[in-house]
C-alpha cells in the first residue's frame, strides 16, 4: 500500500510538425511559454494504474511530451489492497449512475478509502514541494487532495467519468468524494454535463481527453504487419510478414505473445469484421453486443471480435473477470453456426506497447467498430477507431456525442439496449462500403482537428498559468 513511481518518458513535440501544418506555430509558442511558467516547479499526476484503461494510456504519451518540452513532470500510481479497489470501482460506476456491486459507501468504506490515501499522503510528505502542481485523477485519488493542498501544493482534481442526467446514484458518488476535491484549486472535466451540481463554476475547467497519433496503438500499419501481428496472436492464421510496429519511443519492436482466445477458428481473410475493444466492464456492454450479433445481426458472413486486457494485468478493476466469465458463458451456449463467427480475444499485458499494437492491428482489421456503452465517461478507444479512419456504430452516452456527428462520423445510438437497432445500422455499414468509407474519412478528420494530444497539452498550459499567476490561489479561474 501506498505509491509507486512509474517511468516518465520524453518525446519530442516536433513529431506533430508535418501532422499539424499551419497550426504548429500554436505548439512551439506554447512550449515556449512554457519554459517560464513552469521554472522550479514539477508537475505531479496521480492515478491507479500505469496499464490497462484509457487514463493510464493518456498519461503514457501526454507526459511524455510534456517532458520532452522541457517540464519536470512525474508520475505516480496508488497501490492498494482489494479492499480499497472495490470501494473505488463502486464509485467509478456511480458516478456513471450505475448500481455496480449495489454496496455500501457508508463510514466503514469511507475508514478503508481513507486509510489508503493517508498511507500515500505520508509518502508523498517531503517529495511534493510548495511550488509544485499535483494532478489527481479520478475517484481514486481524490482523497489526496486536501492533504496536499495543506502542504501548499496547487492541486487539480480530473475527473474522467460522469453521467450526463446524475441520478440518486451519482449523487452519492458526489457526496462521499466532495469534501476531498471541494479543496482543489481547479476541477476538469470531460464535458460540462458531467460537472456536479454545487460546484464552484470559477474552478470549472472542460477539457475532452485526446489520443497521440504516434503510438503503438495509432500509428500507421501497412496490412502485411495487421495480419501479421494477428497470425501471432492467433486470432488470424500465420502471415509470412514480421509482426513489426514502432514502440512509444519510436524504437522497433516485434508482437511476440499470443491472446488468450475463445474461438472455434481464426479469422477467414475474406470476412467482414465487427469489433468491440474495451475493458471488461459490465458498462462496455460486451454481453449485449455478442448477444446483439447473435440474435439479429443479418449478414452470415460477418465475424465478431470482442477483445479486452487480460483481467488479471488491471489492477484496479476487481470486475473484470466476473464479466468476462459472463461473456464466455453467452458465447458458449450460441449455436454452432453463430458461436464459430464470435470470437473473444484477452490481451496480454505483459508489455503495453505490445498490447497497443495488438489492439491497433485488431481495429484495422475490423470493417466496422463499435462502443455499445451503457454509460460512458469519454470513450477512448472510440477516438483511435476514428482516427483509423473506421466507421464506427457508438452509444449516444456521455462524450462520444462530442465525437460523432450522427451520420457523418460515424453512427450514434440513440437506445444502446436496443438490440435490433444496433445489429441494423452494422449491418447497413456493411452493405455499402462506399458509405462506411466516407463517414471513416470524415471520422479521421474530426479527431486531427479536435482529438489530438497537442490540443489537450494547450488547454492544460492556460489552466496551470491561471493557477500559477501571482495572487491566482484561493482565485477564481474561469469555466473553459
Amino acid at each position: 500500500m501506498g505509491v509507486r513511481s512509474v517511468t516518465v518518458g520524453s518525446f519530442p513535440i516536433e513529431r506533430f510538425r508535418g501532422l499539424l501544418g499551419e497550426d504548429y506555430a500554436d505548439v512551439q509558442r506554447a512550449v515556449e511559454r512554457a519554459a517560464g511558467v513552469f521554472e522550479g516547479r514539477a508537475i505531479w499526476h496521480i492515478n491507479s494504474t500505469a496499464r490497462g484503461g484509457g487514463v493510464a494510456e493518456l498519461l503514457q504519451s501526454l507526459l511524455a511530451y510534456t517532458h520532452g518540452a522541457g517540464v519536470d513532470t512525474r508520475w505516480l500510481v496508488v497501490e492498494s489492497d482489494p479492499e480499497f479497489f472495490a470501494v473505488t470501482k463502486r464509485l467509478h460506476n456511480r458516478l456513471h449512475g450505475a448500481a455496480g456491486d449495489g454496496g455500501d459507501l457508508g463510514e466503514r468504506e469511507r475508514a478503508a478509502y481513507e486509510a489508503t490515501l493517508s498511507g500515500a499522503a505520508r509518502e508523498l510528505r517531503g517529495q511534493v514541494g510548495p511550488l509544485d502542481v499535483v494532478f489527481c485523477h479520478d475517484p481514486q485519488t481524490a482523497g489526496l487532495v486536501p492533504m496536499l493542498a495543506r502542504a501548499g501544493a496547487r492541486v487539480v482534481w480530473r475527473c474522467h467519468i460522469g453521467v450526463d442526467e446524475p441520478n440518486e446514484r451519482a449523487r452519492e458518488a458526489w457526496r462521499f468524494l466532495r469534501p476531498y476535491v471541494e479543496a482543489a484549486d481547479a476541477l476538469v472535466f470531460s464535458r460540462r454535463q458531467f460537472v456536479w451540481e454545487g460546484i464552484d463554476p470559477g474552478r470549472v475547467w472542460i477539457v475532452p481527453p485526446s489520443i497521440d497519433a504516434f503510438s503503438p496503438k495509432n500509428q500507421d500499419l501497412p496490412d502485411d504487419s495487421v495480419a501479421a501481428i494477428l497470425g501471432v496472436m492467433g486470432l488470424a492464421e500465420a502471415s509470412g510478414p514480421a509482426p513489426e510496429f514502432r514502440r512509444l519511443d519510436g524504437s522497433p519492436a516485434r508482437v511476440e505473445r499470443r491472446a488468450e482466445l475463445d474461438q472455434d477458428g481464426p479469422l477467414p481473410t475474406d470476412a467482414p469484421v465487427i469489433a468491440q475493444v474495451s475493458r471488461w466492464d459490465a458498462l462496455k456492454d460486451p454481453a449485449g453486443v455478442l448477444a446483439g450479433f447473435a440474435a439479429h445481426l443479418r449478414d452470415e458472413r460477418a465475424h465478431l471480435v470482442l477483445a479486452g486486457p487480460d483481467s488479471s494485468g488491471v489492477t484496479d478493476d476487481p470486475e473484470g473477470t466476473r464479466v468476462l466469465a459472463e461473456v464466455r458463458e453467452l458465447r458458449a451456449g450460441l449455436p454452432a453456426r453463430v458461436r464459430e463467427r464470435t470470437h473473444l480475444a484477452c490481451l496480454p499485458m505483459d508489455d503495453v506497447d505490445e498490447n497497443a499494437a495488438m489492439v491497433n492491428a485488431i481495429q484495422r482489421r475490423a470493417d466496422v467498430i463499435v462502443q455499445k456503452s451503457l454509460a460512458e465517461g469519454f470513450g477512448l478507444t472510440i477516438t483511435e477507431a476514428m482516427w483509423k479512419g473506421r466507421p464506427v456504430v457508438a452509444s449516444c452516452r456521455g462524450a462520444i456525442q462530442d465525437m460523432i456527428e450522427d451520420g457523418v462520423s460515424g453512427e450514434l445510438l440513440r437506445d444502446p439496449t436496443d438490440l435490433r437497432a444496433f445489429a441494423k445500422r452494422c449491418d447497413a455499414l456493411l452493405a455499402d462500403p462506399g458509405r462506411a468509407a466516407r463517414i471513416g474519412a470524415a471520422a479521421r478528420e474530426r479527431v486531427r482537428e479536435r482529438f489530438l494530444g497537442t490540443r489537450h497539452l494547450l488547454q492544460y498550459l492556460d489552466l496551470l498559468e491561471a493557477l500559477l499567476e501571482p495572487g491566482r490561489r484561493g482565485t477564481k479561474a474561469p469555466l473553459h
